[in-house]
């Protein structure tokens, strides 16, 4: 099954609004996400991501949300950190 996963944006790069790149924290993770389908995202919001792409902006309250679901549903294994534990909750600021 494929699932949009939340968030937290830690910098954006480029200027051309369909190139326009993030470094994401997924709980400890960070990945390069294309920012073309949020085009007013900035550091520090929190974004839904599928396949390398930030689908949708969204309040720390519903990322949190999200994660806790996604745990619990047994999803996170993709998000494993570098010491094979599961990852936590979104990191805020």
């Amino acid at each position: 099954m494929c699932l949009a996963v939340p968030g937290r944006i830690v910098s954006i790069s480029g200027d051309d609004p369909l190139m326009r790149m993030a470094k994401v924290n997924f709980g400890g993770i960070v990945k390069d996400v294309n920012l073309a389908y949020v085009p007013d995202a900035k550091v520090d919001d929190y974004v839904i991501v599928h396949v390398g792409f930030a689908l949708n902006t969204i309040d720390e309250t519903e990322a949190n949300q999200v994660f806790e679901y996604l745990k619990e549903m047994g999803e996170l294994a993709e998000l494993e950190d570098r010491a094979g534990r599961p990852a936590s909750a979104p990191e805020s600021q």
